[in-house]
């Protein structure tokens, strides 16, 4: 079995598509949202059948907040953000994942919300390796 990989897990074909996996942590993998309009991060906890938040066990919940925290602050240290938003919605794609994502004034949606705005804007290969490496350092 592959490192930090959760027997009877599998990834939504949804995110694997849209994201490109940066790193394992302890319970959640971290994707990039392949999309370079917004430095956008998605923690996937790495549970089978978990589409909510109460669904994982106490300390699995506690787990998620502590990554879902230092994935926040790793981004905002990195991009140097106006604000950072947080969100776990499910309304297309069930399984639990959480969406971290630093917002600036001016970005292409601000204030609104990035969902539905415009069409995505994929990274470079090597855009993604050198965001890749700017989150692991602020890790």
């Amino acid at each position: 079995m592959l490192p930090g990989l959760k027997a009877g897990f599998t990834l939504d074909a949804r995110l694997e598509a849209d994201s490109e996996q940066l790193m394992w942590l302890g319970l959640c993998e971290l994707r990039l949202m392949n999309d370079c309009r917004w430095p956008w991060l998605i923690l996937v906890p790495q549970r089978p059948g978990v589409e909510e938040i109460h669904d994982l066990t106490p300390l699995d919940q506690a787990m998620l907040t502590f990554e879902t925290n230092m994935v926040a602050q790793a981004l905002k240290k990195a991009t140097g953000c106006t604000k950072i938003n947080t969100g776990a919605l499910g309304n297309i794609v069930r399984q639990l994942h959480i969406h971290v994502i630093a917002r600036s004034e001016g970005d292409a949606a601000w204030p609104g919300p990035v969902w539905g705005h415009g069409l995505r804007e994929p990274y470079s290969s090597s855009e993604i390796r050198r965001f890749a490496e700017t989150i692991k350092a602020a890790l």
